[in-house]
């Protein structure tokens, strides 16, 4: 469409080129056939208004094509900047001029040098006026757009969701199970995190990456359980993901869905709630207490002597004291404590018996 648009505004310079030349052209020849007349000879040479119409024309594809040329450099953020000011200064001047015609009118000046310089003087203060307003406009453009095209959003039911919580994976099942409520609010600048990451050269980062974006199109196409909106919010002056996200949730008075440790830490203090993923799996772990015995595989030895590591079904990490000889085989071990951190949960065992 804007290449039809573009098609048709040459030929149209074009044409209009071609008729101011021939219109110059018509006129000149006008004026020297009224020289001729007076003077009795010919002394001003008529022109051809053929040759000057094709220049006149080549002229309006030339302000055309450059016309189109310049506005290539003209962003969509450059536009928003210089927007407001250009729509202040020609409100100022036609303002002014306005006023300016409504005084003349009434009571109108003897001498037209005066109304010249009421003209100017005035257009002039009122065109720096615009000015003023127009710069001033354009350095807060951005928060007003943002404020003009915020939703309102209901009070704790929203999530910002962060980029480890997507390429995590987990938060589709979450959301299949329909414990997870209200809309979850994708920022335009998480999705360019992912698809940077989706880019990178390494293969594993990259591969986590498209994950990322497979589980944001399951998310989007299983939109009868919970509601994804990629939201534009950007807070530019903020330079980090983690604070723009704290920084968005904060606006919306949402809750952001992450499993970053160091976000959730940020987010508390800007006193922002956080739903942590891992907090929640660690919670729907089986309770396991001092005493009690249980059966694991040692796949590897530990870092302390002695001591074997293996694995329940859910990843939580049993360390088997006395172990360390028995990599790879079925043993009974007792409980003798639990560590549980927001990265997940460690179980100690002391080993009773080997069981193959």
């Amino acid at each position: 469409m804007i290449k039809i648009i573009r098609v048709i505004f040459v030929l149209a310079c074009i044409l209009m080129g071609t008729l101011w030349a021939v219109l110059l052209v018509d006129n000149y020849n006008d004026y020297a056939a009224e020289q001729n007349k007076l003077a009795g000879e010919q002394v001003m040479q008529p022109q051809d208004p053929v040759p000057w119409g094709a220049f006149g024309g080549l002229m309006g594809a030339a302000v055309s094509i450059g016309v189109i040329m310049a506005l290539r450099f003209v962003t969509q953020d450059l536009f928003e900047k210089i927007a407001p000011v250009v729509l202040c200064i020609v409100l100022g001047m036609v303002v002014g001029y306005g006023l300016v015609k409504y005084i003349t009118h009434f009571f109108p000046p003897e001498d037209a040098n005066v109304a010249i310089f009421l003209y100017t003087s005035v257009i002039l203060i009122f065109g720096f006026v615009g000015i003023q307003l127009g710069l001033t406009m354009a350095s807060n453009w951005e928060s007003l757009k943002q404020a003009m095209h915020r939703r309102h959003y209901p009070a704790g039911q929203v999530k910002v969701v962060d980029t480890s919580v997507i390429i995590d994976g987990r938060i589709s099942d979450i959301c299949k199970t329909g414990f997870v409520e209200g809309p979850l609010l994708i920022p335009r600048f998480v999705l360019k995190e992912l698809q940077n990451i989706a880019d990178s050269p390494d293969v594993l980062r990259r591969a986590r990456g498209r994950r990322g974006l497979d589980i944001i199109k399951e998310l989007q196409e299983d939109g009868d359980r919970v509601e994804i909106q990629v939201i534009e919010d950007d807070p530019l002056e903020i330079l980090e993901v983690d604070g723009k996200l704290v920084r968005v949730a904060r606006d919306c008075g949402a809750k952001i869905l992450t499993n970053d440790l160091n976000l959730n830490k940020v987010a508390q203090i800007e006193g922002v709630q956080v739903l942590n993923i891992n907090d929640l799996a660690n919670a729907l772990k089986p309770a396991v207490l001092p005493d009690e015995n249980m059966q694991v595989r040692i796949v590897k030895e530990g870092k302390e002597a002695f001591q074997g590591v293996g694995y329940l079904d859910d990843g939580t990490m049993i360390v088997v004291d006395g172990g360390k000889d028995h990599v790879g085989k079925d043993v009974s071990v007792v409980v003798t404590s639990v560590l549980q951190t927001t990265a997940g949960r460690m179980i100690f065992t002391k080993l009773q018996s080997v069981l193959s």
